[in-house]
Formats: C-alpha cells, structure tokens, sequence
C-alpha cells in the first residue's frame, strides 16, 4: 500500500518538473521510474501523462520506455488506459515510427467500456494524425461511429478528427461528407453540429485547393 505522505511528496516533484520544462531532457529517467509497480495509481497516471508531454519534445529519449508506457492499456485502472493512450499519441505526434508496434493496440481502445479511454483515444489519434495522418485512411469508419458514441465528451470530440484529416488527405474524408452533413444539420448537440460543420467546410476548401493545384 502506498504510503500517503510519500504520495504527496512525489507528485509535488512531479508537478515542479512538469512546471520546469528546461530540465525535461534529465527527468526523463526519473520520472518513468515512477511507473514502478510499488507507486500508487497516482503517482502512474501522473507520470504517463507527463512521460508523454515530454515525448513530444524529446521522442528519442523517451523510446526505452514506450513498451512500459503501452503495457498500461491493458490495466484494470481506466485513468491509467486513458493516460496511457494519450501518452502514444503525444509521443506518436513527435515520432510516428516509435508507436507503430503498438498502433494496433491503440486504435483497439476505441471500444474501450470507459468514456475517458475513449475519448483519449480521439485526442491521440488527432495528435498522430497530425504528421502522420497516412495511419487513418482506413481507419475513419471508427471515428464516424464515435459521432453516435453514448459519451457525450466522446461524441463532441470525435467530428475533429474528421478536420484534421480532412485538411491533410481530404480526399479520405470525401467519402463520408454526405453523412457528416445529416451530423451538422440534425444533431440534437450544439457542439457535435459545429464540430461536424467545421470539418466538413476545411474537408471541402482543401478538396477544392487539391482540384485548383491539379489544374494548374
């Protein structure tokens, strides 16, 4: 059992190099020793988040611990899936080569029973996708289900990942504009309505841009 005063102590050094990104590139070490099985769920999902935060900077440094990172998706703990999850992607953002052996096990949280792991995984798909949005072409029927998801963080969330492919391969998204338009138009949630048109208008103006380029 973790001792609570010394909880309390770690996560206040935790916080203080969150706050002090300068020394990001030494604290690596330091803070993935936190993912040691003897720290309390805390101190962990404190730890991913922050391994991944830093991943972003310094995706080499962090490789050594991606393994250990990814084996949190399969915890009982959904704080720890979901910090897990969005640790990949922020990592997967700097790096995309560095979380391919565990991108199938990624896009399998997208099922996930908890809301929160699902809706990291939206979040982490939309960093990696970013730079590497090649990994979604085929991927996108599981976004467009999202839109439908019992989670209403997750159903606001899910339209965007529709805008960032669409403005980097909109040709991907082409295909699903007529049934994201039912989305924009009918949907009972405001944000889920203005989240599905946004994607759709920047789907089109690069759609358009892609056809002037091929004219030229």
């Amino acid at each position: 059992m973790p001792n609570q005063t010394a909880d309390k102590t770690i996560l206040k050094e935790l916080r203080a190099i969150t706050n002090d990104k300068t020394n990001w590139k030494t604290a690596i070490d330091d803070v993935a020793l936190k993912l040691g099985k003897h720290y309390s769920e805390d101190v962990k999902a404190k730890a991913l988040w922050l391994l991944g935060e830093m991943g972003l900077y310094y995706p080499s440094l962090i490789q050594p611990y991606i393994k250990q990172i990814a084996d949190y998706l399969k915890d009982d703990n959904p704080k720890l899936r979901a910090r897990s999850v969005n640790a990949l992607g922020r990592i997967g953002r700097a790096d995309k080569a560095l979380i391919l052996p565990y991108f199938e096990a990624l896009i399998k949280m997208c099922s996930d029973t908890a809301e929160t792991v699902r809706l990291a995984f939206v979040w982490a798909c939309e960093n990696i996708a970013t730079n590497a949005p090649e990994f979604f072409c085929d991927k996108l029927d599981l976004f467009y289900a999202l839109i439908s998801d019992k989670g209403e963080r997750v159903r606001i969330e899910a339209p965007e990942m529709f805008r960032v492919m669409g403005k980097r391969l909109p040709h991907s998204v082409e295909p699903y504009l007529e049934k994201l338009e039912r989305f924009a138009e009918h949907d009972p949630h405001p944000v889920v309505r203005i989240h599905t048109s946004g994607a759709i208008r920047i789907t089109k103006k690069a759609l358009e841009k892609s056809k002037h380029a091929a004219d030229e």
